[in-house]
């Protein structure tokens, strides 16, 4: 397939522009900066599977444009507005109005259109208190993915959304799992301070062969579906424990940790995904994937 694809400097949409390259389609990733720097620089330097169009938005006249004259088959939009997510001030109704700027427009040069979400989201996935939104974050999340259906259903084009709990693996934001393995390169033993929440942490290797799939699979003529990947699916402090023990094994060093009481419940306490899927037969291995994230960890060097 011809794939525009949108988001591919992030981590997880790094991975799956990746996996659909190497699936053989004629991937075409937009690139908001012109020079990245840090991380992200390191994600976009290993698209070279992947033809690249620079200094371009989501429905801007230049990503207009490309849209119109690619004879594309599908849109991949992963890209969303993410500066600030994490803070209750999130401007919901910005993020809207970036993520979907001409969105009608957009829509109505592809056949295909694949989304993606956050199990986050209000009404996705499994867990308790309503299923709320996690975040201000999580409902532009959730408003964009719907203005977009809306479009496809006027359209006629199918829509597909993929929705993402915990994803962890080489070349993520260092956060948890990071911070984890460098205390305990420093001899330390980090504390887990949300021990008792019950996540759903997913290799990010599966995750992209699984959209990738999802994505060949996805057809055309209006069909509206979604897909939710699960993965370990356990309170943090037993996602902890395996990250170690997985870990530490590959790297020989000691992984302790100290494992506080949880006295803020700030989040839903219980968020999983509800979609297994068959790893082996998507050519993936637990161990294999296990091994790289030690080699990535082994090689990562010492923040300067």
């Amino acid at each position: 397939m011809r794939i525009l694809f949108t988001g591919a400097s992030s981590f997880t949409g790094c991975w799956f522009a990746r996996q659909l390259a190497s699936d053989g389609h004629h991937v075409t990733v937009t690139l908001r900066s012109q020079a990245y720097v840090g991380l992200r620089a390191r994600r976009v330097a290993l698209l070279d599977g992947c033809d690249r169009v620079v200094g371009v938005s989501f429905g801007d006249r230049r990503f207009l444009e490309l849209a119109r004259t690619g004879e594309w088959d599908m849109l991949c939009a992963h890209g969303a507005q993410v500066d600030g997510y994490r803070s209750p001030q999130f401007d919901v109704a910005a993020a809207l109005a970036a993520n979907t700027r001409a969105a009608g427009e957009v829509v109505g040069c592809f056949p295909r259109l694949l989304v993606t979400g956050s199990v986050f989201e209000p009404g996705e996935g499994e867990g308790d208190e309503q299923l709320r939104a996690l975040s201000p974050y999580g409902l532009s999340k959730a408003f964009t993915a719907e203005t977009l259906r809306y479009h496809c259903a006027v359209t006629g084009s199918s829509f597909g959304k993929f929705v993402i709990a915990n994803p962890f693996g080489p070349f993520e934001e260092e956060r948890f799992t990071t911070g984890l393995v460098r205390a305990w390169r420093r001899g330390e033993a980090p504390a887990v301070r949300t021990a008792e929440y019950v996540r759903d942490n997913v290799h990010v290797s599966l995750l992209a062969l699984a959209y990738a799939d999802f994505a060949r699979r996805l057809p055309e003529g209006g069909w509206n579906g979604s897909l939710g990947v699960s993965g370990y699916r356990e309170a943090q402090g037993d996602f902890a424990r395996r990250f170690g023990n997985e870990i530490g094994s590959r790297l020989g060093i000691e992984t302790p940790l100290t494992l506080c009481a949880q006295t803020e419940w700030l989040e839903p306490a219980v968020r999983i995904n509800a979609d297994q899927v068959d790893g082996a037969a998507l050519g993936w291995s637990e161990q294999s994937a296990w091994d790289g994230l030690a080699g990535y960890y082994a090689d990562l060097p010492d923040p300067g």
